[in-house]
């Protein structure tokens, strides 16, 4: 893959990599962080990219060890300003029910959700994204699809 085709596989993932970087860290600034750093990241090991048809999953994979690693770094820590802000977002009618019951979901089947419903990768792509077995994320949406159910107080046409 030359310079100009990554730039041009980028700019189509973005939106994505947004999604995806939200959904663990739920931070526009962590966000960010972490996207600029799967690139760099990516764009240092693009040599490893073997298809480049699999890219987006390739980059996604790299953005959520980043994620992850971002997470783990911070976890302990939230400065209060921090705090006070994501109150406020959470206190505004700003989200969606739905949007608000995805954020509450335990982090792996959040991502899962993200990935499937709102990118519309198929349960094979999150498969192998993720690493696990595809039976895995069927059953893990699943359990994700009920969750929000009782959150939302079974209202039609939740994620169906």
């Amino acid at each position: 893959m030359k310079k100009q085709e990554f730039m041009d596989a980028v700019r189509g993932a973005e939106a994505t990599m947004y999604h995806v970087a939200m959904s663990v860290l739920k931070n526009d600034a962590d966000c960010a962080d972490a996207v600029q750093e799967a690139l760099t990241i990516a764009f240092e090991k693009l040599h490893t990219l073997k298809v480049d048809a699999y890219f987006k999953t390739w980059i996604i994979r790299i953005l959520l060890r980043e994620c992850y690693r971002i997470q783990k770094k911070r976890r302990n820590l939230v400065p209060y300003e921090e705090y006070m802000q994501d109150r406020k977002l959470w206190e505004e009618d700003r989200y969606t029910d739905l949007y608000l019951a995805i954020m509450e979901l335990p982090q792996e089947l959040r991502v899962l959700v993200t990935l499937y419903y709102l990118d519309g990768f198929s349960v094979k792509e999150v498969a192998d994204i993720l690493q696990m077995k595809e039976g895995t994320v069927k059953s893990r949406l699943s359990r994700a699809r009920e969750q929000l159910r009782v959150q939302l107080g079974d209202r039609e046409g939740v994620l169906c």
